[in-house]
């Protein structure tokens, strides 16, 4: 069964039709259900409005990055780096040069050697960036700022014709940069919306259609959609964009047991590349914050320091909850980080790897004096390239890895 939904959206001056057609997902919003392969969701009808006032830039479902990537990359490459459990390509976009050869043992072997060169061989000191959104499929604003930070790579532009000179330079400055724009096109392709409605400071329809939720419109709820994984698509419960076909949180898989393709590929792709920094974007914060990993101690410093980078520039473009760039960039007032997809990734190849957390745009958390912490499209795009940009400032200021932790010799 096919439906064909139809999408206007203004690119400049020129109108671009786009129509989308889903072989495994159908929506029915005179009844209210959504279908995933074999399954059908029942979901209120109320969830499934669109925003009518999208902006161009925009670019967030799983046809609509495909289309961009094909037709916008030309300094990049792009690379299938493997496929979902849904059977959907998972896509790169690399620039540079990759590290040549292989060291002569494993990172856990170099960690034991005192001398993380052993692993990352003779390109060690290479630095490498790696970017990824959509790990969670309906957490879009991270999606939508990879395609924008292609477009600067590409074009010196975003996606609204702002320049972002910045980049550009740091570009020039790191030896590879790899960015995955959509880690899990199974949970996004389950949610068809382009752009939710504004919501205020009601986050239930988008934990609904992001973490899953029954019939009656309930959510699951975080952290309880963690306690069961995999999913039973079975069972009349919504799973959301959370996980992949399997039913997999791919941020929670089984990473020392049968991983989830996505995973896996996410694995091969780090140990040919062993990058020394990844970003990792998803939704569900008032202000843009920073998660401390659960990762080797001696990165803990390390990350500290990366956490006032990115902290101070936010709070001085007015994305954070105050103006106080000391009380903004102290990192001892995060929590202790859980075990991850950021922990496995670490622990697989030595990067630190840190999740960032965004504003959504479907509704705002609040501030401390109860009033609605409202984040704009632009201001959230702004956010995402920002953080970026200062994630790439400080790769290329620090050396990488190679320079973090130095070892014995």
């Amino acid at each position: 069964m096919f439906t064909v939904i139809n999408y206007f959206s203004q690119r400049k001056s020129q109108t671009v039709f786009f129509v989308l057609i889903f072989g495994s997902l159908c929506l029915n919003a005179q009844i209210g259900t959504l279908q995933s392969g074999n399954y059908t969701f029942k979901v209120p009808e109320a969830y499934l409005q669109e925003s009518e006032d999208i902006p161009a830039f925009w670019i967030s479902t799983v046809d609509e990055v495909a289309e961009f990537l094909y037709q916008q990359v030309r300094k990049g490459q792009i690379e299938v780096i493997g496929k979902s459990a849904g059977g959907r390509p998972v896509r790169a976009v690399v620039y540079g040069n990759a590290r040549q050869g292989k060291g002569t043992t494993t990172f856990s072997g170099s960690l034991g050697f005192r001398n993380v060169g052993a692993y990352r061989a003779r390109d060690h000191e290479k630095t490498v960036y790696w970017g990824m959104a959509g790990v969670h499929g309906f957490e879009l604003e991270g999606i939508v700022g990879m395609v924008n930070l292609i477009s600067v790579l590409e074009t010196g532009k975003d996606l609204r014709g702002k320049t972002w000179p910045e980049i550009t330079e740091l570009m020039a400055k790191i030896d590879r940069l790899i960015l995955i724009p959509m880690v899990n096109p199974d949970g996004r392709a389950r949610v068809p919306l382009r752009m939710e409605l504004y919501q205020g400071t009601d986050y239930t329809v988008h934990e609904y259609l992001n973490t899953g939720g029954h019939p009656d419109g309930k959510v699951i709820g975080w952290p309880r959609i963690k306690e069961f994984i995999p999913l039973d698509f079975g069972k009349p419960v919504f799973p959301g964009g959370y996980p992949n076909d399997a039913g997999v949180n791919i941020m929670h898989d089984d990473f020392m047991g049968k991983k989830q393709p996505e995973t896996q590929a996410l694995f091969d792709l780090a140990e040919r590349e062993r990058p020394d920094l990844i970003i990792n974007m998803h939704t569900g914060a008032t202000f843009m914050k920073l998660m401390r990993p659960f990762c080797e101690s001696v990165l803990n410093p390390v990350f500290d320091s990366f956490y006032r980078y990115i902290l101070r520039r936010l709070t001085i473009e007015n994305l954070q909850k105050t103006k106080d760039i000391e009380k903004e960039t102290d990192p001892g007032k995060l929590a202790d980080g859980d075990y991850n997809l950021d922990t496995a990734l670490n622990l697989h190849c030595g990067a630190l790897s840190i999740c960032v957390e965004s504003p959504s745009h479907s509704f705002s958390g609040k501030t401390s004096e109860g009033n609605a912490a409202v984040h704009t499209p632009d201001m959230l795009l702004d956010a995402q390239l920002i953080c970026h940009q200062e994630a790439m400032r400080f790769l290329a200021e620090t050396g990488g890895r190679s320079k973090w932790t130095p070892g014995r010799k």
